[in-house]
């Protein structure tokens, strides 16, 4: 069977995203909203939609059949069960250990390296140290780990500003690196705008909705190094300092305390839209000042084994690494009791997770004919 384009528009994922989308994403083009049309529709009826795309009083809109027949990106994670691809703030108090953390965090990450109990994804990493030198870096990273170092672990201690050059900055780096998985920038407030109302839960909501735009675009984690504020809350996160537009626009957010400023002992909490909310309890080794896991509040909640991914992960290994065909074929090959268009809609939200779990892209791609899944294996995931 001849291979299809993809006619099934992949729209941003509605779990990743969780409120409002960012205003810069709701002017959408003609051509955008066009490639939803029906190639299959006469040249009148290609009209009447786009007009209708281009009314002032239009609202795009989808059913609920219609969010099953699609397939949505997942954020993939970088540190998994920890840290996904997305926009994270990372905050604490001045001098409680917050940059020791990120200088670990990237370095587990560039070297594919286990960070305590939790695996992860090796990629290019950058890390804006706008609040250090090169010589402070170096010594930090030789006090944490000796001459083993990363080529793939980037720095830069000079930035330009959000709106005055770094978007392109960061554009650049991904594009030239395009195994980025982690951005860190230490910290938010030296790449804030000048001038403006900085203390405005709209300013906040824009400018980590602005990063998230970007984060979003190129599928990475972009992490934001931020300072909490003296005044205890009831809530926790209610302590980041600035308004809550800061969180509200983010995916999540970590918080790294100690009861005690001399103290080697702090509680990491954390908190995200599509992740268990987690609290990790860590000591700092007083020698090479690397954060160390001693126990975690909370277990992980990990989903039970899908009969249906199991299955097409019998398919799909080494000897056969694709598979494409229909529905009807997929459920006659799987000798499964379910029906073609259920057996569609499952794969089509679970896409992620067979990705994730066994290394299998799903793609279901509409055609003349019909439907036609493709399933294919891949290096890594």
């Amino acid at each position: 069977m001849p291979f299809e384009e993809k006619t099934t528009v992949q729209n941003p994922s509605v779990g990743a995203d969780g409120g409002q989308p960012i205003s810069q994403n709701t002017n959408q083009s003609i051509a955008d909203d066009s490639a939803e049309i029906n190639e299959n529709f006469g040249f009148e009826e290609i009209a009447r939609q786009m007009r209708q795309y281009n009314s002032p009083g239009y609202m795009r809109t989808f059913s609920m059949n219609e969010l099953y027949e699609n397939v949505y990106d997942s954020r993939p994670p970088i540190v998994d069960g920890l840290l996904y691809a997305g926009t994270y703030l990372f905050v604490g108090a001045p001098k409680v250990g917050k940059s020791f953390f990120m200088a670990q965090l990237a370095y587990h990450v560039s070297m594919g390296h286990t960070l305590w109990n939790y695996p992860v994804k090796k990629g290019t990493v950058l890390y804006l140290a706008l609040e250090d030198t090169q010589k402070r870096l170096q010594e930090r990273l030789f006090r944490m780990y000796g001459t083993e170092s990363a080529d793939n672990l980037h720095f830069t201690i000079w930035a330009k500003q959000l709106g005055s050059g770094l978007d392109e900055q960061l554009q650049r780096f991904v594009n030239e690196h395009p195994d980025t998985k982690l951005i860190i920038i230490d910290t938010l407030q030296k790449i804030r705008e000048a001038g403006g109302d900085k203390f405005s839960y709209a300013n906040d909501y824009e400018i980590v909705g602005k990063l998230k735009q970007f984060a979003d675009k190129n599928h990475i984690c972009l992490l934001l190094v931020h300072h909490t504020r003296k005044q205890q809350a009831e809530d926790k996160f209610d302590m980041i300092s600035g308004t809550n537009g800061l969180l509200g626009a983010a995916d999540g957010a970590f918080l790294l305390q100690k009861e005690k400023r001399t103290s080697d002992a702090a509680t990491l909490d954390i908190s995200g839209r599509d992740q268990q909310d987690q609290r990790l309890h860590l000591r700092r080794d007083a020698d090479r000042l690397i954060w160390q896991f001693e126990k975690a509040e909370t277990e992980l909640w990990k989903a039970p084994p899908d009969p249906l991914l199991e299955a097409v992960a019998a398919l799909v290994t080494d000897e056969q690494s694709a598979w494409r065909g229909t529905p009807t074929e997929l459920v006659e090959r799987l000798d499964m009791d379910i029906q073609p268009n259920t057996l569609s809609k499952q794969l089509n939200v679970n896409a992620g997770r067979l990705l994730h779990e066994h290394s299998i892209r799903y793609e279901n791609n509409r055609n003349h004919a019909g439907r036609c899944i493709t399933l294919t294996l891949v290096s890594e995931a």
